[in-house]
């Protein structure tokens, strides 16, 4: 098995944790290689050791069997795009706060050992296909494994939204947006939200209105299915915010649209601990913990 061992330098100081990693793996067998989740910054200071040889992850992936991430959900959210489209599946060990797409702790290393054998399971997660439009011209795309966010950005004003599900008015929105999101992204921001949980092997898509000024908006679940436009009314002089699983923002004007539809792609994540997506949820998101 070649397995990255790719690590948040902020989040991991030194890279201790990967290192510690990367010996109980080789010892177990395995080949390692070290990579960092993105390129630093031209100048910038980071706190990496200099023995270890550090390599590039985007010509590691496409020899990889298996990606291990040591971060925060954004570092997994950040490598997710990637290491889906060559078929890498992903392992997450938590060095944040929450850590809820993560399947290990820090503290919880030894049971890495079996990924050098390739002992171990996955469970797949819906992916949405994301494309900006004006008129029939494709302006933009993208792949998200948790939400797509619209939103009227740092200004005091109501941002209007339309949501069409496969042409048909589903809601019209005003507040401070929308997010559209997989079952995987049910428990992130579309929770914080209002919106329902979702166990995150399903397949559907969770519509959930942010902070709306209407009695009648509510958060809504949707066949996967179903092609999901956003849009501003016509004639509109403002504009929206987007954001695809907290990456980049891009502004999209009154002539321009967003089609989510369900991605064939999945992101495939490995399974070692054992526990259930109930008692991830009680214990990561202070639900009952018997």
């Amino acid at each position: 098995m070649r397995i990255i061992l790719s690590s948040n330098p902020y989040r991991d100081r030194g890279l201790r944790t990967a290192l510690e990693a990367d010996r109980i793996l080789r010892k177990a067998g395995a080949e390692t290689v070290l990579c960092l989740p993105f390129v630093p910054k031209k100048g910038e200071r980071l706190d990496l050791p200099r023995q270890a040889a550090l390599h590039k992850l985007e010509e590691e992936l496409p020899k990889a069997d298996l990606l291990v991430c040591f971060g925060g959900d954004g570092t997994i959210l950040h490598a997710a795009r990637d290491a889906t489209l060559h078929g890498v599946p992903i392992l997450g060990v938590n060095m944040g706060s929450v850590g809820f797409m993560a399947e290990l702790e820090r503290t919880e290393l030894s049971l890495l050992v079996p990924l050098a054998k390739g002992h171990f399971v996955t469970e797949e997660r819906m992916m949405l296909d994301i494309r900006l439009l004006r008129g029939e011209k494709q302006i933009s795309q993208d792949l998200a494994l948790n939400d797509v966010v619209f939103s009227k950005g740092s200004m005091a004003r109501v941002a209007e939204v339309e949501v069409l599900a496969d042409q048909v008015m589903v809601q019209r929105i005003m507040g401070d947006g929308v997010i559209v999101a997989t079952p995987t992204g049910s428990t992130a921001y579309s929770m914080s939200a209002g919106g329902p949980i979702v166990e995150p092997n399903c397949r559907c898509i969770v519509v959930t209105p942010v902070c709306a000024h209407q009695l009648s908006s509510r958060a809504m679940v949707l066949d996967a299915g179903r092609r999901i436009t956003v849009q501003m009314p016509k004639g509109s002089r403002k504009h929206l915010y987007l954001s695809v699983d907290g990456g980049k923002v891009i502004r999209v004007t009154a002539n321009e649209r967003v089609e989510i539809t369900q991605s064939q792609c999945s992101t495939r994540l490995v399974q070692l601990a054992g526990r259930s997506f109930y008692q991830v949820t009680n214990q990561k998101l202070g639900g009952y913990v018997p």
